[in-house]
C-alpha cells in the first residue's frame, strides 16, 4: 500500500548525524559501529532505499533550528539568524538530493497529483525519487516575518510555530504560555499564505490560542493520546476533539515514549514495555473512536527523530516496516478503505486543500 509519513527529520539526519541516507540503513548502521556521540548511533531505522522499499513516496520533511533560551537546559543557537543560516544548510541538502535525483520537492497541486500517479503506476520503486512537502519544525529560525515569505517562495508549506521548551513564537513542551503577539502574527500570516498549521510540540495555552487564531488547514503531524500515556507533549481528548472539529488529521508518532506509559530513559527498552506496532493502533483507534470515523488519523512517525530502534517499536526493524500496519489494522475490524485513509488518503486530501 502506498504510504504517506508526516513528519521525518531528513536533513538533520544528513546534516548533523552525518548519515548518508541514499545508503541502506544496514550499511548505515554498520558505518556507525562503535559510535557514541549521539544516543541512537547504529540503530538508525531511516534512509531513502528503505523509503522506496517500505512504498513510503511521500514524506513531510524538515527543517529545524531552535533558538536556545537560558536557564531551560534545552541546546539551540544563540540567535534566531543563526538558527536560520543552519535551516538553509539543510535546505541545501533537500537541494542536492533532488539535483541527484533521490528527491522531489513538491510545491503544487500539479506535481502532488503527477507524482502520487508516478508512484502508483506499478513499475518498481527503486528510481523514483521520494516526493517531500518542506516543514519547519518550530518557528524560532524565522527572523522576523519576512522570513516566512522568503521560506514560503523556496517551497516552505507547513509550520509548527513551537518545539521544546520557551519559543520565540510560542511556547512547547513542558512549557506553558499563550502565543507572544509575534506568535499571533506569525499565524495570521501563515493563514493568508494558505500555510499548513502544525500544532505539534505548541503547549496546551498556545494550542487553544492557535486554533482561535487560525482558520486555514491544520495538521498535527507526530502526536499521540495523553488519555493512554499522560503528558504535556500529548493530545487530550478535549483536543482531538477540536481537531476533528476543525477537519485536521493527526499523524501517529512511533517514539517509543509517547506510545507505552512509564518509560524511563536509559531504563526502558521496547522489549521489556511490550512497545509493538499494535500499541499505535491503540491510539489509532482511541482518536476514530472519539471521532466516529476514521478521517483524522495518519501515520507521522518521527522515526530517527534522534531516536532510532532503541526507542521505537521492537518490531520496526527499518521504516519499510511501516507495512505491517494494514493487515494490523484489518485485524482489528478496520476496512481496506480505512486503511488506505490511514495510510495515505487523509494527507492527501489535506495537502490537495494547500499546496
Amino acid at each position: 500500500m502506498f504510504i504517506i509519513d508526516a513528519h521525518l527529520d531528513l536533513a538533520m539526519n544528513a546534516v548533523e548525524w552525518d548519515r548518508d541516507l541514499r545508503k541502506s540503513v544496514p550499511v548505515l548502521r554498520q558505518l556507525e559501529k562503535g559510535m557514541t556521540d549521539k544516543p541512537d548511533r547504529a540503530n538508525g531505522t531511516v534512509s531513502l532505499p528503505q523509503l522506496r522499499q517500505g512504498n513510503i513516496g511521500l514524506v513531510v520533511a524538515t527543517q529545524i533550528a531552535r533558538v536556545e533560551t537560558p536557564g531551560t537546559g534545552i541546546k539551540g543557537w544563540q540567535t534566531a539568524e543563526q538558527a536560520w543560516a543552519h535551516t538553509q544548510v539543510q535546505l541545501a541538502w533537500y537541494h542536492a538530493m533532488e539535483a541527484e535525483g533521490e528527491m522531489v520537492q513538491i510545491k503544487n497541486r500539479q506535481a502532488l497529483d503527477a507524482h502520487i500517479l508516478a508512484w502508483n503506476n506499478g513499475l518498481p520503486n527503486d528510481k523514483k525519487p521520494i516526493g517531500y512537502i518542506l516543514s519547519l519544525e518550530g518557528a524560532d529560525s524565522l527572523v522576523n516575518i519576512d522570513y516566512l515569505h522568503t521560506a514560503y517562495n523556496y517551497g516552505l508549506r507547513a509550520v509548527g510555530p513551537a518545539h521544546y521548551g520557551p519559543g520565540r513564537y510560542a511556547h512547547g513542551t513542558n512549557a506553558n504560555s499563550k502565543l507572544n503577539e509575534q506568535g499571533k502574527d506569525l499565524i495570521k500570516e501563515m493563514d493568508s499564505l494558505n500555510m499548513i498549521l502544525d500544532v505539534t510540540h505548541l503547549c496546551d495555552e498556545a494550542f487553544w490560542e492557535a486554533l482561535e487564531i487560525f482558520n486555514g488547514t491544520i495538521w498535527a503531524s507526530h502526536h499521540n493520546c495523553r488519555s493512554l500515556v499522560n503528558h504535556n507533549r500529548q493530545l487530550s481528548d478535549d483536543m482531538i476533539k477540536a481537531l476533528i472539529e476543525k477537519k485536521a488529521v493527526i499523524g501517529a508518532a512511533f517514539d517509543a515514549w509517547m506510545i507505552v506509559p512509564n518509560w524511563e530513559r536509559g531504563v526502558s527498552t521496547p522489549t521489556n514495555t511490550n512497545c509493538n506496532i499494535e500499541k499505535i493502533i491503540n491510539h489509532i483507534d482511541h482518536i476514530c473512536s472519539l471521532a466516529g470515523n476514521t478521517n483524522h488519523i495518519g501515520i507521522g512517525t518521527d522515526l530517527d527523530g534522534a531516536f532510532g530502534k532503541e526507542q521505537c517499536p521492537y518490531d520496526i526493524d527499518t521504516i519499510a516496516d511501516l507495512q505491517k500496519i494494514p493487515n494490523l489494522l484489518l485485524k482489528r475490524g478496520y476496512s481496506q478503505q480505512d486503511c488506505q485513509k490511514i495510510m495515505h488518503g487523509n494527507w492527501l486530501g489535506l495537502l490537495k486543500k494547500t499546496v
